[in-house]
């Protein structure tokens, strides 16, 4: 499938004013307008697209939804084929979402360990409109989406992977140097980072672990770690190098409970053509020092929609 990458990603959220202060005020968000069938939802953008960031008020802090930019509307359709060839149930969306979501088209599928996933194409944005929230050298979006995202599943079944690899054409990275079982997996036509999303086995789990943003210089990076030490706000980890990746990074926890790595390229990343295999997770920095799953990652009873518990159940 010719996706490019994680266009924009939906979170509920019982912290709606938290959030409309820590997006601009420590990560440099924009806060965007919310559409007018959704005016009590918070809409963030990091570049010139109409929105990257939607949180919706409810009744928990949890990932709502996962969504994925098709190159196009030929590309787009051609997906929608393919997932329907090999069983996956996939719900078209109406005038109403793709108006909420600011796209042309929109469907809706679930992985087989119960995410919710998106694919849309034609996003509205418009040239050199993005204002940081505070000053702020840019996000490093556009072409590359959003950026990428780990999540937590409870089970680890073989269809997963062959849902990405083999359905969706993902490329996959490995399995990274943490602890535990872990996949990476790139978007096609990401050319740009090692990967989009990836999964870490967590039985009895799930929930976002961290969410990577890229930013345009090391100084965003440093003014984004001052800023979070100032305000006393919990990391993960520490300034510091992944082995696998020639990027300068840090965590901190955001009010979701989940954190947020501020990213930024030493120099740009290319593919080696081969599975990685690092001896540790990082060659400097990255000390813990602060859990590496954070109070978003809860139980399936508490995280899944009643219907996906019930399958969850039945599987295990």
């Amino acid at each position: 499938m010719d996706i490019i990458g994680i266009g924009y990603l939906g979170f509920e959220t019982t912290k709606v004013d938290e959030w409309r202060e820590y997006g601009p005020q420590v990560m440099g968000f924009q806060i965007g307008q919310s559409p007018a069938s959704d005016p009590d939802s918070l809409y963030f953008r990091t570049d010139d697209r109409r929105h990257r960031f939607a949180f919706h008020p409810g009744k928990i802090d949890r990932l709502a939804y996962i969504g994925w930019e098709a190159k196009g509307k030929i590309e787009f359709e051609a997906a929608i084929s393919r997932f329907r060839e090999h069983g996956v149930e996939v719900t078209m969306g109406d005038a109403a979402l793709c108006e909420q979501r600011g796209v042309k088209g929109v469907c809706r599928f679930r992985d087989p360990v119960g995410y919710q996933h998106e694919m849309f194409h034609g996003q509205k944005w418009m040239p050199r409109s993005f204002i940081p929230g505070r000053p702020h050298g840019g996000f490093v979006a556009g072409v590359r989406g959003l950026g990428h995202l780990v999540v937590i599943t409870p089970e680890w079944p073989p269809e997963l992977q062959d849902f990405f690899i083999k359905l969706m054409g993902f490329h996959y990275y490995g399995p990274g140097a943490g602890k535990g079982q872990t996949a990476f997996y790139r978007a096609k036509l990401n050319s740009y980072t090692s990967h989009d999303i990836a999964y870490g086995y967590g039985p009895g789990k799930m929930g976002v672990q961290h969410v990577g943003l890229f930013v345009s210089s090391l100084r965003d990076v440093g003014e984004t770690y001052d800023i979070v030490k100032q305000r006393a706000i919990p990391m993960m980890m520490t300034l510091g190098q992944h082995s696998q990746d020639p990027h300068a990074s840090f965590y901190h926890f955001s009010p979701g409970g989940f954190a947020f790595e501020t990213i930024t390229e030493l120099e740009p990343w290319h593919d080696d053509g081969f599975e990685l295999n690092p001896e540790k997770l990082s060659t400097w920095g990255h000390e813990v020092v602060g859990p590496i799953l954070g109070p978003s990652v809860r139980t399936p009873e508490e995280l899944m929609e009643p219907e996906q518990l019930a399958q969850y159940k039945q599987r295990n």
